[in-house]
């Protein structure tokens, strides 16, 4: 009984460990990034245009059956994007030109189907990221005098550090050789925290939101 009991929880440890692979790689991804704004009418805060961006880092998918997979990594990416709003105490409309650079880290479920032809597979990616601001410009300075207070600030102080999004992806992996794959992907990430540090704290406008929304190419090599 004991050797019979001995012999199934091995097998389950084989099985176990044979079924749990980790494929690592890197990734690069061209971006289109802008932000999504609300604002109470009086300061009328509206997305302007978009900023093209290249981000990129270390894929990590752990399999735990077959075709699925759980997704992380460590990845560098821009965002922002140019805004405008009008300032009552100048009567003007003013624009920012916002760069932020982001480390995040994904946490997402992968979906990968048989083979849709030799050695090709889809994938569908969901879950989520959590993000660090870690540089920032305005106007494509470290810094930011501000038109009508005059005030000098640090361009990465008008946002707060940590951030969250959500994540959803689609692509297709194509494997070279035995543990060698190639990627192509689209994917689109849509931050979830009002990232403003600044208009609120240092001007005194109420309900201003700043959000991160980007788009995706991902390009990348798993080993």
């Amino acid at each position: 009984m004991k050797k019979a009991l001995l012999a199934l929880v091995f097998s389950a440890a084989t099985i176990g460990a044979v079924s749990a692979q980790v494929e690592i790689g890197l990734k690069v991804s061209p971006s289109v990034t802008h932000l999504r704004t609300d604002s109470p009418s009086a300061y009328g805060f509206e997305n302007q245009q978009s900023k093209v961006g290249i981000g990129g880092g270390i894929i990590v998918d752990y399999f735990f059956g077959q075709n699925y997979a759980f997704g992380t990594g460590l990845e560098l990416t821009g965002k922002g994007g140019t805004i405008s709003y009008f300032d009552p105490a100048r009567n003007a409309r003013i624009e920012q030109k916002i760069g932020l650079q982001y480390l995040q880290v994904p946490l997402t479920v992968k979906l990968f189907t048989n083979d849709i032809a030799t050695d090709t597979k889809l994938y569908f990616q969901l879950g989520g990221t959590l993000n660090a601001a870690i540089a920032g410009r305005i106007n494509g300075e470290k810094r930011y005098v501000d038109p009508t207070t005059t005030q000098e600030t640090k361009a990465a102080k008008h946002v707060i550090i940590p951030d969250a999004g959500l994540r959803g992806a689609f692509g297709v992996e194509y494997q070279l050789g035995q543990s060698t794959k190639v990627l192509l992907g689209l994917s689109y990430n849509r931050g979830l925290f009002n990232i403003d540090n600044y208009f609120e704290d240092e001007r005194g406008f109420k309900d201003v939101e700043l959000k991160n929304s980007e788009f995706a190419l991902d390009l990348g090599l798993k080993f």
